[in-house]
């Protein structure tokens, strides 16, 4: 295979300003390639330093976006813009590689412009979640209209699961051979049990009762207002601790503070976190939680539950998506079917729904070997199946693919 000198990573979330999974993907990776090639990521933000590897540029908001339009169009027009001018911008990569919708068309104009081939990771697709009407109004069109131009003329296309695979050739048109899996991964060294409970005190937690953990933005993909619906069925000594920020829009803002006043006027031990925590803390507080939840209705991996279980917690998350690729139901948590209608992401039965989330918490909760038994075995999972660097070097393999034309 050809010697890869350099590639470009083009995305939205780069730090320090990273809020989702996708973001925490590219992190991780452009650091684990860069131990093999030249990396330059571009990003949106204010970011620059062009000389440490990965090389850094960044590209802040086109003020314009929002001048004269209806609010909600901001986020994709800004992001159409932002989009060509990393594409027009000098390119002496080999290979671009584009993460989300928000920089997939920069990857196709800059193929055409610079004639290097272009891939893109999928995170999530548009078509799945329709409820961004609600955040992007018809904007979210122009999003799902990018989306797709970028993904069916791809060289490649790398889905971070069996499921979202399969969710690509369903949605999309798209020859098989262009879809590759390379999961998630997760950096074992820094994810890991810590015994510090600093972060109980310092944040309202009472170190001598146990509580369960949600990490996430405030969104419907996350399912974060079901499993709050679920707490009034949960043992009331058991504390509840919500890592919940950023919510996509201000009507789901509104529903999640009405939702979370009223079990807090039922019972104690509801902690909402509403700002985005720095890692140590958010470690710590995985490594002393009796159980972690994940109630997404859509996942295409999941990346909070490898971060769990590489901090030796165990995981109760819905059965939907990449999900049981990574949590393996009876070994490292339990799956719970949220009974989604066909062709939709609102369960059958909410209560029911919220219900057997409650079931399989307190099953955990009440059963402390079962819980150190998963607790171990995702460790285990997390250390062997998932490392970054083995990602990379899968990732690598493709990219000298795409290089030999």
């Amino acid at each position: 295979m050809p010697e890869l000198n350099k590639i470009a990573l083009f995305t939205k979330e780069y730090p320090p300003h990273v809020y989702g999974g996708a973001g925490v993907h590219v992190e991780y990776l452009s650091r684990a390639l860069a131990r093999h090639v030249q990396v330059e990521v571009r990003c949106f933000g204010e970011q620059h330093d062009l000389a440490s590897n990965p090389a850094l540029r960044g590209y802040p908001q086109w003020e314009e976006a929002i001048r004269g339009t209806d609010p909600r169009f901001a986020g994709a027009i800004d992001a159409f813009a932002r989009s060509l001018a990393m594409a027009k911008d000098s390119l002496d990569a080999q290979i671009v590689h584009c993460h989300t919708w928000y920089t997939d068309m920069a990857g196709l104009l800059a193929a055409k412009l610079w004639g290097v081939p272009y891939l893109l990771t999928i995170h999530s697709l548009e078509p799945l979640r329709p409820w961004k009407v609600e955040q992007l109004g018809n904007a979210y069109h122009l999003s799902a209209w990018m989306e797709r131009t970028a993904i069916e003329q791809a060289d490649a296309i790398v889905a971070v699961s069996q499921g979202t695979r399969d969710d690509v050739l369903r949605l999309f048109n798209v020859e098989p051979q262009r879809v590759h899996v390379i999961h998630n991964g997760i950096d074992t060294e820094e994810y890991r049990p810590v015994s510090s409970r600093s972060v109980l005190a310092q944040y309202g937690i009472a170190a001598d009762r146990p509580f369960i953990l949600f990490v996430g933005r405030i969104t419907r993909q996350k399912g974060i207002l079901h499993l709050v619906r679920a707490i009034p069925l949960l043992d009331p000594e058991l504390q509840v601790v919500l890592c919940a920020g950023a919510p996509d829009t201000p009507e789901i803002g509104r529903e999640m503070e009405q939702c979370v006043a009223k079990v807090s006027a039922e019972r104690s031990g509801v902690v909402w976190l509403r700002e985005m925590l720095p890692r140590p803390e958010v470690i710590q507080l995985y490594s002393h939680a009796a159980v972690f939840c994940c109630p997404s209705v859509y996942e295409p991996f999941g990346i909070i539950n490898l971060e769990a279980m590489a901090c030796g917690t165990a995981v109760v998350a819905t059965a939907v998506g990449g999900i049981p690729e990574v949590v393996v139901h009876g070994e490292t948590g339990l799956l719970v079917d949220p009974g989604l209608a066909p062709d939709s992401f609102d369960p059958i039965d909410p209560a029911g729904f919220a219900a057997a989330l409650a079931q399989a918490i307190s099953q955990l909760v009440h059963d402390p070997v079962l819980r150190e038994r998963f607790g171990r075995a995702g460790r285990h999972r997390a250390e062997s199946r998932f490392s970054w660097d083995s990602i990379a070097r899968t990732t690598l393999d493709l990219y000298r693919s795409l290089a030999m034309g």
